[in-house]
């Protein structure tokens, strides 16, 4: 599913793209991925402009020029894949629920299974939103007001980096990642980590994300046929996803449990279970 960085890195790419743009054509060949009827949902839409894309937390809101949004959640599954011209390139390889054109041809390839899109008012999307957590680079995240998002809470320190109510963007691959980073082991539990340990993650939640950013994140799904940048992290990540390879600074294998029907690498020797 992506996370944080790979919604960042779509928002940029698009944004550079469809900002300032009308909407010229909409087709759904599905209507449970959108929240109104599909007749409603291309009239409201049709010549509209998407002023900006904004991201927030693992979703992204097309800002529209009749102050309406659309939020997209591409949850376990989806994709999102940018043409620039019809019929220039090749089509994704996959069901599309959703597409979207734009001027010149361009069209916006939406494919959603468990995921949505839909359109909401100014009221309904802050009401979809308030739901969730600060943004990790949020300047009013502080240390300490990381730490509070913390308090009170029990169960294992994964879970809780994983929920969307603590901190938005978070999932199971860069939890493990910023657990690495802090040198504490994923499955720390909450009550027993201690208080250097939190600076550390504070830290390396803010070096783990802004490293994934950089290299595209970790998910190999490339928005155009040029682009070349989105997956690149994937050959970066130091514990995710292997399992019983060597650990790219001790050399001890890279243990792979479950917890809470979830996945979580970490290496034994350099991470600590507080």
């Amino acid at each position: 599913m992506p996370e944080w960085p790979e919604m960042e890195h779509y928002r940029n790419m698009l944004a550079e793209r469809i900002s300032g743009q009308p909407i010229t054509n909409v087709l759904v060949t599905r209507q449970k991925s959108i929240n109104v009827p599909v007749d409603e949902f291309r009239q409201e839409l049709v010549g509209r402009v998407v002023w900006f894309v904004e991201h927030r937390g693992k979703m992204l809101l097309f800002h529209l020029d009749n102050g309406k949004r659309l939020v997209l959640h591409l949850m376990l599954g989806g994709m999102i894949r940018y043409e620039s011209k019809a019929g220039d390139g090749e089509r994704p390889d996959r069901t599309v629920q959703v597409t979207i054109g734009f001027p010149q041809g361009e069209l916006c390839f939406i494919g959603l299974r468990l995921g949505y899109i839909h359109l909401l008012t100014v009221k309904e999307a802050v009401a979809r939103l308030a739901e969730l957590g600060p943004e990790p680079f949020d300047k009013r995240l502080t240390l300490e007001k990381f730490k509070e998002r913390f308090k009170g809470r029990r169960g294992s320190l994964k879970t809780a980096l994983v929920e969307q109510r603590v901190i938005a963007g978070i999932g199971n691959c860069y939890a493990d990642e910023i657990a690495f980073e802090a040198g504490v082991r994923p499955t720390a539990k909450l009550s027993a980590i201690e208080p250097e340990t939190w600076e550390r993650l504070y830290r390396a939640m803010h070096k783990v994300l802004q490293d994934a950013l950089s290299y595209g994140g970790y998910m190999e799904m490339p928005l155009t046929n040029e682009d070349t940048v989105t997956g690149g992290y994937n050959d970066h990540c130091m514990v995710y996803d292997r399992g019983g390879q060597p650990c790219l600074k001790c050399g001890e294998a890279i243990v792979q449990e479950e917890l809470n029907s979830r996945k979580v690498f970490y290496c034994p020797s350099c991470q600590k279970d507080r």
